[in-house]
């Protein structure tokens, strides 16, 4: 009889230890993705817009998304000249949560302000190299396409 009880406290203790184990993998995938896009190569602008479309996408929204950018890709978004494909684009990006920061480094050795570019950018004071390693520690994936 004692066997039996034993049995059956150890078949408790598996089904709690198992529902454990699905509550915990229920809730990492649940959990909110943080992503940091690191942009710099001017030609890769509809490219990495492309890919964060498909992040939203393919996570259902369940994504914090931010973009850096620095070097030469930060003249593509300029507003004036730019394509109406390109910052439409951008601000539809923007309006599902991606948060653009542009290099002040980059902005000042362009002679770029805030106010030359798309609606939504936010200056990255200390620069975009370090604004990405911040993200890093903060818990961000980093993505360079």
């Amino acid at each position: 009889m004692r066997r039996r009880d034993m049995f059956r406290a150890v078949l408790a203790g598996t089904g709690t230890l198992f529902g454990l184990r699905a509550a915990e993998a229920a809730t990492t995938q649940s959990a909110r993705l943080k992503v940091a896009y690191h942009l710099s190569d001017l030609d890769k602008i509809n490219f990495v817009l492309g890919n964060i479309k498909n992040h939203y996408e393919g996570t259902g929204g369940n994504v914090d998304i931010v973009l850096v950018v620095h070097g030469p890709a930060l003249a593509g978004f300029k507003s004036k000249g730019i394509s109406a494909a390109v910052s439409g684009r951008f601000a539809g990006l923007v309006q599902q949560g991606l948060d653009p920061h542009a290099c002040a480094n980059t902005m000042q050795g362009m002679d770029i302000g805030l106010t030359d570019l798309l609606e939504g950018f936010h200056a990255a004071e200390k620069g975009g190299v370090v604004k990405l390693a911040e993200l890093q520690s903060q818990g961000y994936a980093y993505l360079r396409p």
